[in-house]
């Protein structure tokens, strides 16, 4: 296959796509949605919490809930409970299960299959790399990309850097691909704040007053905390007992 990078150990390709050609021929791979799927998901199941990713949020979103016998995640916009804010989930308690309805990152985490998955994003990276590799030295990490208003993939450099810092803590012949999202990382990681801040994404939060989540997914390699799929959910790896 010409798309898959299967000639490389670490791989690198955005949103549904990079998801369909890389995860059946990667021992484990790594969904980047840094503003702001995989910082949620880093600082709520850091804190204990289980997090069930869900694609949509509507009447199914709140069946699904009653099924696992968890909460539904608000709206963003919403003043109170918890959402897709990482600033709404720091002081989330221990054991909390929680429906997170995502367009990007939950819903790449869905189309997986059986590949051991992970969420990673600047916070975690050094320790999502390390756990990555117990899987095996084929590794795919997708940014996960925004969507435009016709519903097709949007880049989003905050990705492409959170892909690109994980990837600089891997061991293994890069693709080209994969070589781009580091040089990105390189690129601001001594300003990692200031260019969340002024990309598209970052803007867009801030204008809807949400700077304390751009703050919290700029800080760069301050959690061991591993998030995990399995069994439907997000869970920190250090609580899975084999």
């Amino acid at each position: 296959m010409i798309f898959n990078q299967a000639e490389f150990d670490l791989r690198c390709e955005w949103g549904v796509k990079g998801v369909s050609q890389l995860a059946p021929i990667s021992d484990v791979i790594v969904i980047v949605d840094v503003l702001s799927f995989s910082t949620s998901v880093e600082i709520a199941t850091n804190n204990g919490a289980i997090i069930y990713p869900y694609q949509w949020r509507d009447d199914s979103a709140l069946d699904y809930a009653k099924s696992v016998q968890a909460e539904l995640s608000r709206g963003r916009l919403s003043k109170d409970g918890y959402s897709l804010s990482p600033a709404s989930l720091t002081k989330i308690p221990a054991g909390t299960k929680l429906v997170v309805p995502s367009p990007n990152g939950s819903s790449l985490t869905l189309l997986t299959g059986k590949t051991p998955t992970v969420a990673g994003c600047l916070r975690n990276c050094e320790a999502v790399a390390k756990f990555a590799q117990k899987y095996g030295s084929r590794i795919a990490v997708i940014p996960a990309g925004e969507k435009w208003e016709d519903d097709t993939l949007r880049p989003a450099i905050e990705d492409l850097i959170g892909a690109g810092a994980i990837l600089s803590f891997l061991n293994g012949s890069l693709s080209p691909e994969a070589e781009m999202a580091v040089a990105a990382f390189h690129s601001f990681e001594k300003d990692l704040l200031a260019k969340l801040k002024k990309c598209s994404s970052g803007k867009e939060l801030i204008t809807k007053g949400f700077e304390l989540d751009v703050e919290l997914a700029a800080a760069f390699n301050v959690s061991d905390c591993v998030p995990l799929f399995t069994e439907n959910a997000y869970i920190n790896s250090k609580d899975i007992t084999s």
